[in-house]
């Protein structure tokens, strides 16, 4: 771990900051549900971390299912449309969904996956994210639920990588540019 930590210019988020959070945000979801059972979409990879730790402080019944999905266009900036890599095995006609998301960016990919998945006509579809980057958005998407607004940096750790790498970090850290400007 300690090769990984050299490559943090500086930790955003604490694991005490980020717990205390995920705490917050799972009151305010249960205010918002009272007792509604509600179909949980974490969005993989990254999500995983803030699904689990988000899951085990819920207070409503829950059903989980998980998407892998994968935005493409020309080269490395996603052209907003989405390929479901990995699809739900849940019917969500008629039930009350949150898809959990690690970190809402331009909000291409999102933007594009909540049109897919109003065509399956839930009851309700919100979006529960750990982080947003406000000034990166170009699509108009927000999220229903919100941990943190963070400045545009590149951040890894809880979930989030650099190449696959950084995930198993418990803390949100911004990645030094000699890391990814190679």
């Amino acid at each position: 771990m300690k090769h990984l930590e050299e490559n943090i210019e500086r930790v955003l988020l604490t694991k005490e900051e980020i717990a205390a959070k995920v705490c917050e945000v799972a009151e305010e979801m249960g205010d918002f549900y009272k007792g509604q059972e509600v179909v949980m979409v974490c969005i993989l990879k990254g999500s995983v971390t803030f699904f689990a730790d988000l899951a085990r402080e819920i207070p409503f019944p829950a059903v989980f299912d998980f998407m892998c999905v994968s935005s493409y266009g020309s080269g490395s900036v996603s052209g907003g449309s989405v390929r479901i890599l990995k699809d739900l095995t849940v019917d969500i006609t008629d039930k009350h969904v949150v898809i959990v998301e690690d970190i809402l960016d331009t909000g291409n990919t999102l933007s594009a996956l909540f049109e897919q998945l109003k065509a399956r006509k839930p009851a309700s579809l919100k979006l529960c994210c750990l982080l947003d980057k406000p000034d990166r958005r170009t699509k108009p998407i927000s999220a229903d639920f919100l941990g943190f607004t963070i400045p545009d940096e590149f951040v890894v750790g809880y979930g989030l990588d650099y190449n696959e790498a950084y995930r198993q970090l418990p803390y949100v850290g911004i990645l030094k540019r000699s890391v990814y400007e190679k």
